[in-house]
């Protein structure tokens, strides 16, 4: 059974910024932002350590962590310098101009 939320409007969600939005009971906050026109919802936390993925940027649709420089492929979740590492990707889904994720 997933747990859907909240997250934010699809007004809040620029192409090309990483935006982290609180969700109450969660420790870290969802980004959401677009990875090749796609809406992708992410965990706030890189899997590396943890490090504030929102502190990063985006380099066309990789999150890359400020922490010690780990990118994430958003179209897949992958890290590209371990491949042992992956961002989790949460299912979405766009009622009206509403953005829910399934964060189980």
């Amino acid at each position: 059974m997933a747990l859907r939320v909240r997250v934010c409007r699809l007004a809040d969600v620029v192409p090309g910024e990483l935006r982290a939005f609180t969700v109450a009971g969660v420790t870290w906050p969802v980004i959401v932002t677009y990875a090749e026109a796609e809406l992708v919802a992410v965990p706030g936390v890189c899997p590396h350590e943890d490090v504030a993925l929102a502190d990063g940027y985006l380099e066309g649709t990789e999150l890359v962590c400020k922490g010690h420089g780990y990118g994430f492929d958003l179209t897949t979740g992958t890290c590209t310098h371990d491949k042992t590492l992956s961002l989790r990707r949460y299912p979405i889904t766009v009622v009206g101009d509403e953005v829910f994720v399934d964060l189980l």
